[in-house]
């Protein structure tokens, strides 16, 4: 049964410490909360936006890309950005089209965005790591015209990577003057390279090919007026593959009006101005780089700086330091590298002191590794979001102001003009009392236009209420507290059921990653005859530590600081997890390498 919502809240009537002064604080009863109506949305386009931050802070240095030694002020990302629109409508980008970008993070990925947007063409970005089986996939689901791609794919901890094989899969001709053919992309139209091999390979032996400079360069000389193009803020501009845990990524649909204001929101939160310098080292491609990188900074007129084209331990410390970096951006297992590289030595500790802010998001935190980061890096205000692609991507976020235990152990209260509740895994349309676990759903302007070309998945997770409003229904388990605070414990179907017990793994990641032996954690259900399922963990000990860890310390450990059952029967050490664009352990897999090894007689020791 659905509870009526005037039962929501409770109010009381609380007296300010050392006045007269008394508000009214509203105490949940029910796990319902809206989020403050308060900055009202931006109704405009990213472009028109960028004009805006360029009048006010054109001076002030808008992208660094500490790899390319480039910079560009305000006034140069717009110009540019303009520039190279106009060259792409040359090239035969028109509004709605999709152009998918295999880009690292650069100067040209930083002034492609804004090129697209000022256009309405659908920026499309895709993971540099993409085979080509998974390319030409995204392509034809899409219907995609254009294809923006470095000549080499630079990944993280890998060599550069030539692209050269995936396009002449595509292609019949890379060396045909007469352009792009492609059987197994019949749609595609042209291919644009962005040269980064440092003279590896050499581009002019393929005709196919545009250069990407001589698109801008065509852009210079064509003086087509961009305002005769109509945009609407709410049409789609980004549509992003999901980067989940499950082996069926989807296309999400996202509007200039969803992005744009997602990356003010959480600047707000952060308190960015434009004398901040925030340090990015997640990719453009994801949304956290993009959105929760790149628009809060752009928003805000502060500096983005990418230490890389990938994810680089030693480059983001030294950016830092270079640049004297006001906020750091990035997954559990980026600051976990960070901060073994500053404990062994690698990189001097000093140069921190300029820090204050940051994000940490893409999988859970533990409450270990956020008080390091307070404490060694002096993130004293670093800041948790929690969100997923199909929310443009944030949802919620704590700040500075929330008191120390909520930003440990919550991902804060939800943003401005979004609303969120928990309700029932097993009947959707019933919101469940506070302090009880179930599933997120999250409704306002960040919610997707939908999963491209998909509606029976749309229709899946995106569910109007009895009174027509859609909401995003997040596969999350999590509980809201009295005053609107949301803790996620977990993914439900992530949830191990042992003997008719719920065990949610991330309270058992949490105790081994608290372990000083231990550098990374991943717990997951395999099954089993007699209790149906059982505790296994993975488990990457820390390489700085002689001896390492054994299996009964790891059973040992837990027993001490957890209950009897939450002890894994099974023990796996790895040298890397299986994982997402955003940093998230793909689970499916470890499950999958779980039950090969127990069927080897492996994890009992």
């Amino acid at each position: 049964m659905v509870l009526p919502l005037r039962t929501v809240c409770l109010q009381a009537i609380v007296r300010l410490p050392g006045t007269r002064c008394t508000f009214k604080r509203s105490l949940l009863t029910l796990s319902y909360y809206k989020g403050p109506s308060e900055p009202l949305l931006l109704e405009e386009t990213v472009g028109s936006h960028l004009a805006g931050i360029a009048s006010q802070h054109g001076d002030s240095i808008a992208v660094i890309a500490r790899h390319q030694r480039k910079r560009l002020t305000y006034d140069q990302l717009h110009e540019q950005s303009s520039t190279l629109a106009r060259g792409l409508l040359k090239a035969g980008v028109k509004k709605g089209d999709r152009v998918a970008v295999s880009l690292g993070n650069s100067i040209e990925f930083a002034t492609l965005h804004y090129a697209l947007f000022k256009i309405g063409a659908i920026l499309v970005p895709l993971n540099p790591s993409f085979n080509v089986t998974q390319v030409a996939a995204a392509l034809n689901h899409l219907g995609s015209t254009h294809l923006i791609i470095s000549l080499e794919a630079n990944l993280s901890r890998k060599p550069p990577r030539s692209t050269i094989s995936i396009l002449q899969t595509i292609v019949s001709s890379l060396r045909s003057s007469r352009g792009v053919e492609s059987e197994l992309v019949p749609t595609l139209k042209s291919i644009i390279t962005v040269d980064n091999t440092s003279g590896r390979i050499n581009a002019s032996a393929y005709k196919a090919f545009t250069k990407f400079e001589d698109v801008f360069q065509d852009g210079v000389n064509n003086r087509t007026d961009l305002s005769n193009i109509r945009l609407v803020p709410d049409e789609v501009v980004n549509i992003q593959f999901t980067s989940g845990t499950t082996s069926t990524p989807k296309a999400a649909c996202l509007t200039h009006r969803s992005i744009l204001n997602n990356g003010k929101s959480i600047g707000d939160r952060m308190l960015l101005t434009h004398k901040d310098v925030v340090c990015c080292p997640p990719p453009l491609f994801h949304c956290f780089g993009s959105v929760l990188g790149y628009m809060a900074c752009a928003t805000h007129g502060s500096t983005i700086v990418f230490p890389s084209e990938a994810f680089d331990p030693l480059a983001t410390l030294q950016t830092v330091q270079e640049e004297k970096c006001t906020a750091l951006y990035g997954v559990p297992t980026m600051f976990s590298t960070e901060l073994e590289l500053l404990q062994n030595g690698a990189v001097p500790y000093e140069g921190f002191q300029h820090l204050r802010t940051g994000i940490a998001a893409g999988s859970s935190v533990p409450v270990e590794l956020m008080k390091k980061l307070h404490k060694i890096l002096n993130l004293t205000e670093l800041t948790i979001c929690y969100g997923m692609t199909e929310t443009s991507p944030v949802s919620a976020q704590t700040t500075a102001d929330d008191p120390l235990i909520k930003r440990l152990d919550s991902v804060g209260k939800l943003l401005p003009h979004v609303e969120g509740k928990i309700v029932s895994a097993t009947d959707k349309t019933t919101i469940l009392p506070i302090g009880q676990r179930g599933e997120l759903a999250v409704s306002g302007y960040l919610v997707q236009k939908g999963y491209w070309n998909d509606p029976a998945r749309s229709a899946e997770v995106m569910i109007k209420d009895e009174r027509g409003k859609v909401w995003m229904h997040t596969g999350d388990e999590a509980e809201m507290d009295a005053e609107g605070y949301i803790k996620i414990t977990g993914r439900l179907k992530d949830l191990i059921i042992r003997g008719g017990e719920n065990i949610h793994p991330l309270e058992i990641e949490n105790t081994l990653f608290a372990h000083p032996l231990i550098a990374e954690a991943s717990v997951v259900g395999l099954k089993d005859s007699h209790y149906g399922e059982v505790v296994a963990a993975f488990i990457i000990p820390k390489s700085s530590t002689t001896p390492r860890i054994t299996p009964v310390e790891v059973r040992q450990w837990i027993m001490k600081k957890l209950s009897g059952h939450l002890v894994p029967k099974y023990v796996f050490f790895v040298e890397k997890f299986p994982k997402t664009a955003s940093g998230k352990i793909m689970k499916y897999v470890l499950r999958e390498q779980g039950e090969k090894l127990v069927n080897e007689g492996m994890g009992m020791e």
